[in-house]
């Protein structure tokens, strides 16, 4: 689940640590392969390989499989799938927009997994460019608060300035900082060169526009986002739905 609220950063820390690991060690695989694939298998360089090396090490995936994946991406082993890149539109309930990044070596089944998942929890598969102007691509860094001398917006906008940062958001534990898709790289390299640490480093979509929920139609959301995440096929899960902290603490509360 990716967003850009506090929530989204709650789940992903959950994400981690529950019993999906072999499903999003097996996900942060595919990104390895697709990243030696397009790019080559020389992490040094290739940035978007190094990154996605680096978020599969950050989520503890075994450094054998790691080092296969990127072999295999390469042509160096045999054994790597032609992935595809597909996204998909569609809503949860309550006129959240819902966008869906699959990698996959089968359009059928992803199409068919995606639209089950959507329709079984009350949303719906859109047409194309139905709901992808509520995001735009963006750069995110997400670097957490342990560790800086002076854990304050300002501090960490000092550093990330010049490589091209928009906004430094505070998640609480960590801060977010937004770019330009492509100014990424630049920020967590910044990050990097002033000693400090990072917790994830990518291209994501950002909604421009979002939608207040209540604690209801935060659960119908939830439903339909771990629905979706639970198919091999679904990368990535990108909603425009936000959840404040009085909402997110009720929810909490009720795990």
């Amino acid at each position: 689940m990716s967003g850009h609220s506090k929530w989204a950063t709650t789940k992903h820390k959950k994400a981690a640590i529950d019993a999906k690991r072999g499903k999003l060690f097996a996900k942060l695989i595919k990104n390895i392969e697709v990243a030696a694939r397009t790019g080559g298998g020389d992490p040094t360089g290739n940035p978007t390989l190094y990154d996605a090396i680096q978020k599969a090490k950050k989520s503890s995936v075994p450094n054998d499989n790691i080092d296969r994946a990127v072999k295999r991406g390469s042509g160096a082993e045999a054994g790597g799938a032609d992935w595809q890149n597909i996204t998909y539109e569609g809503y949860a309930p309550g006129g959240v927009a819902v966008l869906i990044e699959c990698l996959t070596d089968n359009r059928n089944r992803a199409a068919a997994e995606v639209r089950t998942a959507l329709t079984r929890n009350g949303g719906n598969l859109a047409d194309p460019g139905s709901v992808a102007y509520v995001f735009d691509r963006k750069g995110v860094v997400i670097v957490p608060k342990a560790g800086m001398t002076d854990p304050s917006e300002d501090a960490l906008l000092e550093v990330v300035l010049d490589a091209g940062a928009e906004e430094v958001n505070d998640l609480g534990d960590s801060f977010e900082v937004i770019s330009e898709a492509s100014d990424f790289v630049a920020i967590r390299q910044a990050v990097q060169q002033a000693g400090l640490d990072y917790e994830s480093a990518e291209a994501q979509f950002v909604p421009n526009l979002q939608v207040e929920l209540d604690a209801e139609g935060a659960r119908k959301m939830m439903r339909v986002v771990d629905a979706l995440e639970d198919s091999d096929d679904v990368q990535n899960v990108y909603v425009n739905g936000d959840v404040s902290d009085e909402v997110l603490a009720e929810l909490d509360s009720e795990d």
